[in-house]
């Protein structure tokens, strides 16, 4: 199931601390995306069957302070969609067996005759 994640941190404005967050949002497993909205402090993350509990854990020990703000899920609407269109007409092509060839023996290894004699 794809869920869209939200948490507000605490201190985010300096380069390093947002860099600190992003590598921390990413690295937890199940996570596909992650954006920093530097404005309101949050980050907002996506992915299947992501740990919550862990991830504000994990941002809680990194950055101090994480609350999380929504967990809601997210329908994939393309899917379905291209899923009840009608399949395009298929040919199908049915090849025979690839030829053989028939090789003629190779004659025994004859020494050649002493041109000496």
């Amino acid at each position: 199931m794809k869920q869209k994640v939200v948490i507000k941190l605490s201190a985010v404005q300096d380069e390093k601390s947002r860099a600190k967050a992003m590598k921390t949002a990413v690295g937890v497993y199940g996570v596909n995306s992650a954006t920093l909205q530097q404005d309101k402090g949050l980050i907002e993350v996506t992915g299947d069957g992501v740990d919550v509990v862990l991830l504000t854990t994990l941002l809680r020990k990194s950055l101090k302070h994480a609350e999380v703000v929504s967990v809601n899920s997210v329908e994939e609407k393309k899917k379905e969609e291209e899923k009840k269109k009608e399949p395009e007409a298929t040919f199908q092509y049915v090849m025979g067996c690839p030829p053989q060839y028939l090789y003629s023996p190779c004659p025994p290894y004859q020494e050649p005759g002493c041109s000496i004699m």
